[in-house]
């Protein structure tokens, strides 16, 4: 690392100190790194791209497209050091990284709450905020023509000035494991997930429920497919909705999602077959249905003292998303209704059965989550929900802990483990790149996959 490096920061990065950092470096480095505002959220917050490099090539990395998973600002802190200290990932491969600092700023502002520690599950549910899939700016609900959030429109500009070769998509798994999601194959991949994994003590997450429908191009490695229309609960379950992923493949982009996970949990790397899929899947979908059942119950006990609560509007709206969709959920896992021969579950191995009981938890202990926020939102509990709900979320926070052997991955290991996965598919995408092209990026050294 240069003698101008900053130090690295022990915990995940606010969005203020995002870009206070990323100034920081660009006065460190006024020739090679460069910060421009390229939009301005809904709420006012500005967008910030960090550039660094001067080659033609162009790397777009996403920070923060999910409120909640704030990994991606330490990684792209982290990139950018890198980028700067080393010519071979610049000069060398004729290549300019552009780095958005936090595509959701407001979003993430409303989970700073847990950011700074202790990190517990507990504490993460209570403050934890994700904006209704509406407004989430990755997704196209009507297409890249009829994007309304001035987030979503600043990435597509983005993508269609720069017209990357590689995208990466910076996401977080609050518990599981880690994997990547691609539009194009990159051969060898898979290999060096594996291996850095391996070297950083994450769990590779072998049957993701993100991907459960989607093919596999190598373990924790998925096939992203065509995007095409879909409901809310096809969307969350099987379909590549349009999204900003797929916009650049047009100009020959690469997307990759990285995601690195926070909580780890080992058994997500179990690729072995189930004892009894039917049994698993059974118990999971009844899981969730009573769980919804409950949460919808509160909810109703709750909504008659939102009226003067403050922006209760911007916590009902993903509350309401998860309420309904679990439903569909629970039909579409339960073998009795969704393993039809008109529409078959995939194979199932343990990963997949534990990633779909988590998957099923999670979506209820959000909700909790944010059905807590909502009563402290209002200044009263006159129906008494409150303690409620802090015995769901400690009682289902320990079975994370207790049953699924959920571990805490500090945030120094997330962000190397997610900095070195980009790296990967930087050279790889690179090549894939030359190889379409029929030319390279110079004579420069290979750019190298990481340094240990």
């Amino acid at each position: 690392m240069g003698r101008c490096a900053l130090p690295p920061l022990p915990r995940y990065p606010t969005v203020d100190e995002l870009g206070a950092r990323a100034a920081a470096l660009v006065a460190r480095h006024p020739r090679d790194a460069r910060l421009r505002r390229v939009a301005t959220s809904r709420a006012g917050t500005p967008l910030w791209l960090l550039s660094v490099g001067h080659g033609s090539r162009q790397a777009l990395v996403v920070a923060g497209p999910h409120a909640n998973e704030p990994v991606g600002g330490a990684t792209v802190l982290r990139l950018a050091e890198r980028a700067l200290a080393d010519p071979r990932l610049t000069e060398g491969a004729d290549a300019t990284w552009n780095l958005l600092l936090c595509l959701d700023p407001d979003g993430s502002r409303r989970n700073e709450g847990w950011l700074s520690g202790p990190y517990t599950l507990g504490r993460y549910v209570r403050h934890f905020f994700r904006p209704g899939f509406l407004e989430q700016p990755e997704w196209l609900p009507d297409g890249a023509a009829g994007a309304a959030l001035p987030e979503t429109r600043a990435l597509l500009g983005l993508q269609d000035e720069l017209r990357p070769f590689l995208q990466c998509s910076l996401h977080g798994v609050d518990i599981g494991g880690g994997f990547v999601e691609l539009t194009h194959d990159l051969p060898g991949l898979d290999r060096r997930l594996a291996h850095i994994a391996a070297r950083l003590g994450i769990p590779r997450e072998l049957g993701a429920y993100d991907a459960l429908y989607w093919p596999g191009l190598g373990p924790a490695v998925y096939r992203i497919p065509p995007p095409r229309r879909a409901g809310l609960v096809a969307a969350m379950t099987e379909a590549a909705v349009e999204s900003t992923w797929y916009h650049p493949f047009r100009h020959g982009t690469v997307t990759a999602v990285v995601e690195a996970p926070m909580w780890g949990v080992t058994a997500v790397a179990d690729g072995s077959p189930p004892a009894d899929r039917d049994a698993v899947l059974r118990a999971v979908s009844r899981t969730l249905r009573h769980d919804t059942g409950r949460l919808r119950h509160l909810l109703a006990r709750i909504r008659p003292h939102l009226v003067t609560a403050p922006d209760a509007a911007r916590l009902l709206a993903p509350v309401d998303d998860y309420l309904l969709v679990c439903p569909g959920l629970a039909d579409a896992w339960d073998p009795d209704t969704g393993d039809s021969p008109t529409h078959p579950l995939p194979a199932l191995s343990t990963a997949h059965l534990v990633a779909l009981r988590i998957s099923a938890r999670r979506l209820a202990l959000r909700t909790a989550g944010l059905l807590h926020q909502l009563v402290r939102a209002a200044g009263r509990d006159p129906d008494g929900v409150l303690p409620e709900l802090d015995r769901m979320i400690d009682d289902w926070c320990a079975e994370y802990r207790d049953d699924c052997g959920a571990r805490w991955i500090p945030v120094a290991r997330q962000a190397e483990y997610q900095a070195r996965v980009v790296l990967a598919a930087f050279e790889l995408a690179g090549r894939y790149s030359c190889a379409r092209s029929g030319s390279g990026p110079g004579q420069g050294e290979p750019v190298p996959l990481q340094r240990d």
